[in-house]
């Protein structure tokens, strides 16, 4: 469902709000509220934390990426495209003969097709991670929750998104205090 759309659904939210976020001060916490917050139906939801946690993706729903497939297809297309470069050259645009070797001397070619593999895959890698991830982005609402500063330190946080469509502002926020967070606070956009 598209961005625009999700007004209609919450006609009775403010505009201006973008979600729901819990504190917590132990990883076990997000942890089990993110879980909980799964088996509940909600789907657009993210966690914040100080450090990586094994499994919390999996527990917010997010599924693998496919971005390893499509730097896999970009070095292929690179070594591909470095060694027929390097084929139209000495064989078709400019063939020598230097010292009776074949025109076809792919030996050769080995290094400058390894570094198109390279420079291909690395290129996409970071120019794809950048557009998936929505950078640069110098702003994002959450950066709004009272003491969001600790996510570096040591709380975590789980930020149920308004355009969630189980998103109810009463009924999400006595979910997210059954799951005994520090404090709730409403984040606007």
């Amino acid at each position: 469902m598209s961005e625009t759309a999700s007004p209609a659904i919450h006609a009775d939210l403010p505009a201006d709000l973008y979600g729901l976020v819990a504190e917590f001060d132990t990883q076990e916490g997000v942890e089990a509220a993110a879980d909980a917050a799964r088996k509940a139906g909600y789907q657009v939801m993210d966690a914040y934390t100080p450090y990586p946690v094994e499994g919390l993706d999996e527990k917010l729903g997010f599924t693998p990426t496919r971005l390893g497939w499509i730097v896999l297809a970009a070095g292929i297309a690179g070594a591909l495209g470095g060694f027929f470069m390097q084929y139209y050259a000495n064989v078709v645009f400019y063939p020598l003969n230097i010292g009776g070797k074949p025109l076809n001397s792919w030996p050769n070619w080995i290094v400058i097709t390894f570094e198109m593999t390279v420079l291909f895959s690395a290129f996409t890698a970071g120019l794809f991670m950048l557009g998936r991830n929505g950078l640069p982005r110098p702003y994002h609402p959450i950066f709004n929750t009272p003491g969001f500063e600790n996510a570096t330190r040591d709380r975590f946080f789980l930020c149920i998104e308004a355009r969630d469509e189980r998103f109810d502002l009463q009924g999400t926020r006595s979910f997210l205090e059954e799951q005994s967070p520090l404090r709730i606070s409403e984040v606007e956009q």
